[in-house]
């Protein structure tokens, strides 16, 4: 929903819990919850942290499912950081463990986070590749959540590939769903990338329309997004 300080107050608790009763899946699902929540803030090496010390204990209990989402999570933060090769060994490591205990929800958020890394290496063809190839799990399996990033990403791709119709496209059926399931990250991501089609469109009207009911969204859950939206508002302004 994207009351990021009031998530993190709240998994601290649970933390503080699960450390003093000695529940170790606990802690570590916790830890797992707020290297998410920093990573939505920007804080990258924060989030990396606490991934890493959520993986320690995943490995440490025997927890296969919790061992792929913190390999998967870490995957996508060194994606972020640009240190794609990392990435796309963590996602690796991921991947193998979600085909071995039959975790297709896991399998398809980590083929929306190879695509992130292919994407971010500039291979937008082979990012779409992954991008579908999560889109085919979740379907199925009614992975709304997961969806809605899979649409939104493709049509970021689909922006950087020069194919802004398209794009629009896809991030319409992101939004569309971002909003069913009240997911407040993709909704503004989704708006946010609309603007940047049509701005290719040379909609420009449009663009900065849709630019301000995106950064509205990124300010209210404090991501780092919003400075790059404001920039690309001014800039179309002028």
């Amino acid at each position: 929903m994207g009351w990021i300080r009031k998530a993190i107050w709240y998994f601290n608790k649970a933390l503080s819990i699960s450390q003093e009763i000695g529940d170790r899946k606990g802690e570590g699902n916790e830890l797992s919850n707020l290297g998410i929540v920093y990573a939505n803030l920007g804080e990258t090496r924060k989030a990396i942290e606490h991934y890493e010390q959520a993986l320690a204990i995943s490995q440490e209990i025997g927890d296969r499912r919790s061992e792929g989402a913190d390999l998967s999570n870490l995957g996508d933060a060194y994606a972020a950081l640009g240190e794609t090769k990392k990435a796309i060994e963590y996602c690796n490591q991921s991947l193998a463990i979600a085909r071995e205990i039959g975790y297709p929800s896991l399998e398809g958020g980590i083929l929306v986070n190879f695509g992130k890394a292919y994407s971010a290496l500039g291979e937008n063809s082979k990012a779409i590749e992954y991008y579908r190839k999560s889109l085919e799990i979740v379907c199925k399996i009614r992975d709304r959540r997961t969806e809605s990033e899979a649409l939104c990403n493709l049509g970021k791709a689909y922006i950087d590939l020069g194919f802004a119709n398209k794009a629009i496209d896809y991030c319409e059926q992101s939004l569309e769903i971002a909003r069913e399931i009240e997911y407040r990250q993709v909704e503004a991501d989704s708006l946010f990338n609309m603007s940047l089609a049509l701005n290719k469109l040379s909609q420009r009207q449009e663009a900065i329309d849709n630019a301000k009911a995106a950064l509205e969204i990124f300010e209210q859950i404090e991501s780092p997004k919003s400075e790059e939206a404001r920039q690309k508002i001014s800039e179309w302004q002028e």
